[in-house]
């Protein structure tokens, strides 16, 4: 299939873009090296095939990355991109260029995951965040979050996700249906090193190992990651384990000492609520859009892409 040529801004775009100084998304132009993504992803669009001109992968994947930072659907994504210069120059389209329509955005994503590409994509952003210096590895901060599903749960409707699961609500009554991100967020630049996406009912503990890189110098997690098998590993691996203690049946009461503890921690580890706060409210990630486990494992890892370019503009001078 034949490419559109992108990225050409007229005269009148080019002396708007001027006139409005320079936002976020034209710092991210600056600072990416988008031609490493679009050497992994170049594949999925055959340029020298016969027919209707497509768009260049870089454009849908930007376009994607747009819709991430700005929790829009794929519809209001098509909406977007048709209205406002910004995010027309960011994914390089000019003016006199149509938008790529829902549909086709919608099949660039699901090629992105069919081809397992997603991972690849992150891990290229990591390299290039590490090469940058902004990744500091002075310890990984766990903790996961529920969101829910555009699913009704099992027993409302029909149109059931298989995949989904409840989880309690935090200090609420009733439970949520859908899924759970788990992260390590990196400590002091609050950039997220690993992201895996499981059903809301998956306790956090258990993918909390593959979370972990191995080379922070700590982890700092919460109560519900200590096990004595993950503290032995984590000492043994040369890593310190900072994880909180839970009462048992046999200590029902923690002694003052590792309340103590537990406290420090909490304190220490308290930032990565800030990462799920800037997920939910300002990009708002608060709805799985789409059904099942791979399709909502993609918008949790498109979204931690776009998170950690906005971040990487917000620490860099």
């Amino acid at each position: 299939m034949a490419v559109k040529r992108s990225g050409q801004l007229s005269f009148a775009e080019a002396l708007v873009s001027s006139k409005g100084g320079v936002g976020h998304l034209d710092r991210l132009s600056a600072l990416v090296k988008w031609y490493r993504f679009e050497k992994l992803i170049g594949h999925l669009r055959d340029e020298a095939a016969p027919g209707r001109p497509g768009y260049p992968v870089l454009v849908l994947f930007k376009a994607l990355l747009v819709q991430s930072l700005y929790g829009l659907s794929d519809r209001e994504l098509e909406e977007a991109l048709d209205d406002r210069l910004s995010f027309r120059r960011f994914v390089g389209l000019s003016l006199e260029q149509t938008v790529p329509d829902h549909t086709v955005l919608c099949r660039f994503r699901n090629r992105l995951i069919a081809g397992g590409m997603l991972d690849k994509l992150f891990g290229e952003l990591d390299r290039q965040l590490e090469k940058a210096g902004v990744m500091l590895k002075r310890g990984t901060m766990l903790d996961a979050t529920v969101i829910a599903a555009v699913s009704a749960p099992p027993g409302e409707r029909p149109s059931v996700d298989p995949d989904a699961g409840f989880a309690k609500r935090q200090n609420k009554p009733g439970s949520v249906y859908g899924y759970k991100a788990h992260v390590g967020v990196d400590e002091g630049s609050g950039l997220i090193r690993s992201v895996l996406t499981t059903p809301a009912n998956v306790n956090d503990t258990t993918p909390a190992d593959r979370l972990i890189r191995g080379d922070e110098a700590v982890v700092w997690a919460d109560a519900a990651y200590h096990t004595h098998a993950r503290q032995a590993w984590l000492k043994a691996s040369g890593i310190k384990p900072r994880l909180c203690r839970r009462a048992n049946k046999h200590h029902p009461e923690l002694p003052a000492r590792l309340k103590l503890y537990n406290r420090l921690i909490a304190r220490r580890r308290a930032a990565v609520e800030t990462t799920f706060a800037t997920l939910k409210n300002r990009m708002k990630l608060r709805l799985i859009r789409y059904r099942g486990l791979l399709k909502a494992s993609a918008q949790i890892i498109l979204a931690a892409i776009a998170f950690n370019l906005r971040r990487w503009v917000a620490i860099t001078p």
